[in-house]
C-alpha cells in the first residue's frame, strides 16, 4: 500500500493534529499544579487556556474529586493562581480580578480572595497596594508576602498614586541585583505579614518583616502545622556584589527571627518542606560555584529547634520535596537518567525509588495515611496530568484531568553512545512516524539549557512532537553538565563548556545518524540559553549543520557576564572580567569560521541572558555577511510565553528550517508578515 505523504493542512500522514498548526498547539489547556485537601477528598489545580481573545492565556482553578469528574471552581478575566487549602477545606488564592463589593473597583494587583468549600462566590479577604504574592495557612493563621514601599503603611497608597500620576518610574539603587528574570526591581520590597482568618476579611494583619529590606527578594517560605513559626529563605548581602541565602524562623507572633541554616559559601534554598510534626525542616543545600568548584545541590534536613542538620541522598538534587505524614521520612523528585522519578528518603535507612517508569514527576502530595502519593505525571511524550502512586508499590493510577492529554505524534527511542573519554552520553530521539530506510527524516539536534539540567519532561515551549508531525527527527541528548547522571557528568564540563560538550554531542549525534532511518545529509542544531551558547560555538567549531538555531544565546562572555540579572553566579565560574576563560570559551571569537545559516532569536524583556548578546551577535553575523535572519520579541523573556507570538516562533524555525535543511525556497510565515 502507497504511504500517505505529509500534507501541509493534515500532518504527516493526513491526519488532523494539533501539532501540525501551532495555533491549536497553543489552544491545548495545560495542567500547572496540583494540591490535596487536608481530607484527602480532592485536589485542586490551576489550568491555563486561551482566552476568548486568542491573544492571552487565563487561569483558572479545578477541582479534581475522587468520586467524580473535574469540575471548574473559578471564572475571571484576571484569572487565579498561588491556591492553598486552608484546615477547614476552603480554598485561598490570589487573583487581579475587581472586588464586586468595591464600586467602581479596578484592581490592578493580585489581591488574596477565599472560595468557600460549601460553595458560592470567592470573596477577598485582603488586598495590598503592592499586590499579594504567596501565601500559606495553618490553623486560622495565614501568612503571605506583598510589594510594600519603605515608610509609613497607611501612606502607601497615597505614595504610589503620587508616584504615578508625576510619571516617575525612576528607582535610585544602593545595591546590586536591579532587575530580575524580565522584570525591574523596586522601588518596593517584599516583606511577609501574618493574620487571622476572620469571618468575611483576614483580621489582625501585622508586618513580620518591617526591616526586611532586600533579604525577602523570590523568597520561598513555609508555615509549620501549629501556625507559630514561618520559615523562609533570606538573603544575606556580601562584599562585591554576592549575597548568599540563609534560612531563618520568624516567630508569628513576636516577629522575632532568628537564623536556623546559615553557612559560608552555600546557600540554603527551596524546595521547602516542614514536618508534620513541626520539628525538621527539608530544604536544599547549594554548594557555591568557583572555578574549579562545580555546581552542587543537596537535600538537607535540619532540626527546628537547634539547626543542626545533614545532607541526605547523595547525587540526587531535589527539585520537590514531601514529608510522609509519620514525620519518617521525605518524599522527593530528582532527575535520575533521562528521567525524574519520585523517591523515598528515609530519616534512617537507604533511599529507595518508588517510581519505575519513564515519566517525570511535579507538584508531591503525600495523603494523610500515607499510603498515597499524589503527583503531576508527565514526560517527554506525556503531557502533565495528576497521578496516584502506591507509595508501598509504585503502582501508578492515572487520575481524572481536567483538560484532556493531546494525541503526540510519532515515536520516542532511547539511544546512548560513548564519547572520547569513555563516558556514556544518553538522550531521547523523536521520530516521526514513518520514518525508514527507504524514506529517512531529516535530523534536528536540540541542545538543552542550564547547564545544569536535563532533558525528560513535557515542554510547552520547546516541543519536539510538533518537529516531528513536520517530519523531522530530534534528538534531546543529556552531554556533560546535565543532571540525573552523577556529580561527575557536571564536574566534566564545568569551566569547560564548548570543548567538552561538542565532544559529547559530536558522539552521539554520530550514533544518531548511524540509523538508516535518519537522513545524515539533512541536519540541523537548535538551543535556547546555555543550548543557545552551544549552538553558538558549534556553529563557530563545525560545518556538518545545514542550518543552526540559536535563541536566547550567550555569544560574548565577558559582556554576558557583566549584565546578567546574576553577575556574580557566573563570575565564580568564569573568574574576574578579562580572565583566560573568557577567552577560551567565549564563541564570539570563532565569527570569522562561522559559515552555517543561523537564526537569532532574543526577547528584549530578557534579564537572564540581556538582548545585548542577541544584538550584538547579529551585528557581528551581518558584518562578516553570514546568512542570517533575527527573530525580535520586544514583549517577551527568556522564553517566549504570548500565544501569538509561539506562533511566531515556531512558524519562522520551521520556514528556516525547511529552506536550509530540505532545500525548499524560503517563504516568510504569514505570522511575521
Amino acid at each position: 500500500m502507497p504511504r500517505c505523504r505529509w500534507c501541509p493542512s493534515r500532518g504527516r500522514f493526513g491526519r488532523v493534529s494539533a501539532f501540525n498548526d501551532i495555533r491549536d498547539y497553543v489552544a491545548i489547556p495545560r495542567v500547572l499544579s496540583l494540591r490535596l485537601s487536608p481530607d484527602g477528598s480532592r485536589l485542586i489545580s490551576v489550568v491555563q487556556s486561551l482566552n476568548p481573545d486568542g491573544k492571552s492565556f487565563g487561569t483558572a482553578l479545578w477541582a479534581i474529586p475522587f468520586d467524580g469528574e473535574p469540575y471548574r471552581l473559578t471564572r475571571s478575566a484576571k484569572g487565579e493562581s498561588a491556591a492553598v487549602f486552608t484546615d477547614a477545606g476552603d480554598v485561598l488564592f490570589t487573583s487581579a480580578r475587581p472586588d464586586p463589593t468595591v464600586k467602581d473597583s479596578t484592581d490592578e494587583v493580585p489581591a488574596l480572595w477565599l472560595l468557600p468549600r460549601a460553595g458560592g462566590e470567592a470573596r477577598q479577604v485582603a488586598a495590598r497596594p503592592g499586590g499579594i504574592g504567596g501565601v500559606r495557612t495553618a490553623g486560622d493563621v495565614v501568612v503571605f508576602a506583598a510589594d510594600v514601599l519603605d515608610g509609613e503603611e497607611a501612606a502607601e497608597e497615597e505614595k504610589r498614586k503620587a508616584r504615578k500620576d508625576a510619571g516617575i518610574s525612576a528607582v535610585l539603587h544602593e545595591g546590586y541585583p536591579v532587575r530580575y528574570w524580565d522584570h525591574d526591581l523596586g522601588p518596593g520590597r517584599t516583606r511577609l505579614f501574618a493574620a487571622r482568618l476572620g469571618d468575611d476579611r483576614l483580621e489582625d494583619v501585622r508586618d513580620l518583616t518591617p526591616d526586611a529590606g532586600e533579604a525577602l527578594r523570590e523568597a520561598g517560605f513555609e508555615l509549620t502545622p501549629d501556625g507559630a513559626t514561618v520559615l523562609t529563605t533570606w538573603r544575606t548581602y556580601l562584599p562585591k556584589g554576592e549575597w548568599r541565602t540563609d534560612l531563618v524562623a520568624v516567630d508569628v507572633a513576636t516577629g522575632e527571627r532568628r537564623t536556623l541554616l546559615t553557612e559560608d559559601r552555600y546557600d540554603f534554598t527551596g524546595p521547602l518542606a516542614i514536618s508534620p510534626d513541626g520539628t525538621r525542616v527539608a530544604c536544599s543545600r547549594d554548594r557555591f560555584t568557583g572555578l574549579e568548584v562545580s555546581a552542587r545541590s543537596e537535600l538537607w534536613i535540619a532540626d527546628l529547634a537547634t539547626g543542626e542538620g545533614r545532607g541526605y541522598a547523595p547525587d540526587l538534587f531535589p527539585a520537590d520535596v514531601e514529608w510522609a505524614p509519620d514525620s519518617s521520612a521525605v518524599y522527593i523528585v530528582a532527575d535520575h537518567q533521562g528521567r525524574r522519578p519520585i523517591f523515598r528518603v528515609p530519616l534512617d535507612g537507604d533511599v529507595a525509588r518508588i517510581t519505575q517508569d519513564d515519566a517525570a514527576y511535579a507538584g508531591l502530595n503525600a495523603s494523610e495515611d500515607g499510603g498515597f502519593v499524589y503527583a503531576l505525571r508527565s514526560g517527554i511524550h506525556l503531557a502533565p496530568a495528576p497521578a496516584r502512586i502506591d507509595a508501598a508499590t509504585g503502582e501508578i493510577v492515572d487520575l481524572p484531568t481536567p483538560v484532556r492529554r493531546p494525541e503526540v505524534p510519532g515515536t520516542l527511542t532511547e539511544i546512548s553512545a560513548t564519547a572520547d573519554d569513555g563516558a556514556t552520553i544518553r538522550g531521547w530521539l523523536v521520530l516521526p512516524e514513518g520514518a525508514s530506510a527507504d524514506d529517512p527524516a531529516p535530523f534536528l539536534l536540540w541542545i538543552h539549557g542550564g547547564p545544569v539540567s536535563s532533558w525528560n519532561d513535557w515542554a510547552w515551549r520547546w516541543q519536539p512532537s510538533i518537529m516531528a508531525e513536520h517530519g523531522y527527527a530530534v534528538l534531546l541528548p543529556d552531554p556533560c553538565l546535565s543532571t540525573g547522571y552523577g556529580q561527575e557528568m557536571i564536574d566534566r564540563g564545568w569551566g569547560n563548556w564548548g570543548p567538552r560538550t561538542q565532544a559529547d554531542l559530536d558522539a552521539i549525534v554520530d550514533v544518531a545518524l548511524a540509523r538508516d532511518d535518519i537522513d545524515a545529509e539533512r541536519i540541523g542544531a537548535m538551543g535556547g540559553s546555555y543550548g543557545g551558547y552551544m549552538a553558538n560555538w558549534l556553529a563557530g567549531h563545525t560545518d556538518r549543520y545545514k542550518a543552526i538555531v540559536t535563541h536566547a544565546s550567550l555569544w560574548n562572555l565577558d559582556q554576558f557576564a557583566g549584565t546578567t540579572d546574576a553577575s556574580m553566579y557566573w563570575q565564580r565560574e568564569f573568574g574576574e572580567p578579562g580572565s583566560e576563560r573568557y577567552d577560551l570559551l567565549s564563541p564570539h571569537h570563532s565569527l570569522d569560521k562561522i559559515t552555517t545559516p543561523l537564526l537569532v532569536i532574543h526577547g528584549d524583556k530578557d534579564y537572564r541572558v540581556p538582548i545585548g548578546e542577541g544584538l550584538r551577535l547579529w551585528w557581528d553575523l551581518r558584518r562578516s555577511e553570514v546568512e542570517s535572519k533575527f527573530l525580535y520579541f520586544p514583549d517577551e523573556n527568556h522564553w517566549i510565553l504570548k500565544p501569538g507570538n509561539a506562533v511566531a516562533w515556531y512558524e519562522t524555525v520551521l520556514a528556516f528550517l525547511d529552506q536550509h535543511v530540505l532545500g525548499q525556497e524560503w517563504k516568510r510565515p504569514d505570522s511575521v508578515a
